[in-house]
């Protein structure tokens, strides 16, 4: 069998550049064609103009809350009842071209469109081991959210026949494992193990899961070790119900690689802006789905790219997993603090490098202090920095000056460390 799933997992890192590029403007104007929610989010840019990253990166970024209060006055409106009033103006195609309809937590409501691999997680079964031929054990919720539909038409794009287990009733599930003998288990990881655990309490053997692929929750080595001491291979893959995959592990086990139609930016938090490689910030997604085209999405998770590319031979970037969120908002004295606060500090003054906002104290008696990395460090620079946090925040902080490159690459710009016992 191939060892990829196709051939654009091994393009030239160059022509997969120029083929997103050239792919995007159509996308954006087709997007601000069919979505008017697309069409107020970047009023007054031409999408023939969105060709390159630069133009790109002064698109808004949509972030998820944004989304959802979008949605929610769309559905209050006294507009007439349908597709447009319940997606909030976000996707293009309405009832009868969207063959289920899911709904994620606040709710925010995605449609799911007949296209083959609606979500694009085949890559990572496919990456995963998942072969044609085989039976997939779906352990994700088929119920509210998109998770088992998203695994289910993935293993169909591979080639796989599907059992839909769901969640819940473990020892059946155990029982239909064992009479089935399915090959992979698609699921959260907990829930493999609690199945794995009856089993040996029923004194069940299992012996056909040989793979997993797993997500929705943390996949610590730990895990992924305690399973393979039962013989089975698990991998990781990152996605959200708005988006679909965005990435996925692989056997080279070094970070996950970039899902190839999308565009993947990690931006400073609470900013629209891009960072450098290998900073650590928000990741920021843009898709190719003419069905519900988001655009520059933020999805309030902290990742970063790796350098260089996976030695399991896929050239697309590659990010180090899920490392935190990036709304770090937090009440200060009554009156809350923002990251885009902080970075606006930053942009008064273009000789801060780095910063994090430092909140301490005890309930009641809360100290701000801005940590700065910055050239030509003087009393007189503090003193304007500290100025620009009340002018901003409303709020005083100290200004204390720290090395340059002291501060730790973790996304984090606001860190709450009040006591509150």
């Amino acid at each position: 069998m191939p060892a990829f799933f196709d051939a654009l997992e091994t393009r030239a890192p160059e022509q997969r550049e120029r083929d997103l590029m050239a792919a995007l403007p159509g996308a954006v104007e087709r997007a601000m064609e069919g979505a008017h929610a697309i069409a107020e989010q970047l009023r007054g840019i031409d999408p023939r103009g969105v060709a390159t990253r630069q133009a790109l990166a002064s698109v808004p970024v949509l972030r998820k809350h944004e989304l959802l209060e979008r949605q929610q006055r769309s559905r209050a409106g006294t507009g007439p009842a349908g597709p447009a009033k319940a997606f909030g103006g976000f996707s293009t195609i309405g009832w009868g071209q969207a063959v289920r309809v899911f709904a994620s937590p606040g709710p925010i409501y995605e449609p799911e469109s007949a296209r083959a691999d609606y979500w694009r997680f085949a890559r990572a079964l496919y990456a995963a081991g998942f072969r044609s031929g085989e039976l997939a054990y779906n352990c994700f919720s088929y119920h509210f959210t998109p998770a088992g539909s998203m695994m289910e038409t993935a293993a169909h794009a591979v080639g796989c026949t599907v059992f839909p287990g769901g969640t819940g009733q473990t020892e059946q599930q155990v029982r239909a494992i064992a009479d089935l003998a399915p090959s992979g288990y698609t699921g959260t990881p907990s829930f493999l193990k609690i199945i794995l655990e009856k089993a040996d309490e029923l004194g069940v053997r299992l012996p056909s899961l040989r793979r997993a692929l797993v997500s929705g929750e943390a996949f610590p080595p730990s895990l992924r070790d305690w399973l393979a001491a039962r013989g089975i291979d698990g991998y990781q893959a990152y996605g959200s119900a708005d988006l679909g995959m965005i990435a996925f592990e692989t056997e080279a086990r070094e970070g996950l690689v970039v899902g190839e139609d999308i565009i993947l930016e990690i931006v400073r938090p609470g900013t629209g802006t891009p960072l450098p490689d290998g900073e650590v910030g928000e990741v920021v997604v843009t898709t190719l789905n003419p069905d519900y085209p988001l655009v520059r999405f933020g999805t309030g998770d902290l990742s970063a790219i790796l350098p260089g590319a996976s030695p399991c031979g896929r050239t697309n970037i590659r990010i180090k997993g899920w490392m935190g969120r990036a709304d770090q908002t937090t009440k200060v004295r009554g009156m809350f603090v923002h990251p885009s606060q902080v970075a606006e500090v930053l942009a008064r003054h273009p000789d801060i490098g780095r910063a994090r906002l430092v909140v301490s104290g005890q309930m009641g008696s809360d100290r701000m202090v801005l940590q700065v990395e910055a050239q030509g460090q003087s009393d007189e620079l503090a003193e304007r920095i500290a100025e620009s946090v009340r002018d901003i925040t409303k709020l005083r902080a100290d200004v204390q000056w720290v090395d340059a490159g002291s501060l730790p690459n973790d996304g984090k710009v606001i860190d709450d460390v009040r006591s509150y016992e």
